[in-house]
């Protein structure tokens, strides 16, 4: 998935924080909101210019985030 073709970062919009492009939803509110256990669909109501696709993004990208930054330990034998 192409982060870019949903997400931004410009020092004008949100104090530069990442934001779902064409909206000011910053990604730290949607991953928060996911956390506390909302549901896409609770999302996408609070936050009707979030697409589909643009959620879909907002995961995608913060798996991506975490697989660079959190060290994985192997898999023990057994």
């Amino acid at each position: 998935m192409r982060f870019n073709d949903f997400i931004i970062q410009d020092p004008g919009i949100c104090g530069g924080e990442p934001v779902i492009k064409g909206t000011r939803v910053t990604l730290r509110t949607v991953l928060a909101s996911l956390a506390d256990g909302d549901t896409r669909d609770e999302i996408r109501r609070d936050f009707p210019t979030v697409t589909d696709d643009a959620l879909q993004a907002v995961i995608a990208f913060a798996a991506s985030s975490a697989q660079d930054d959190i060290p994985v330990p192997g898999v023990p034998s057994v």
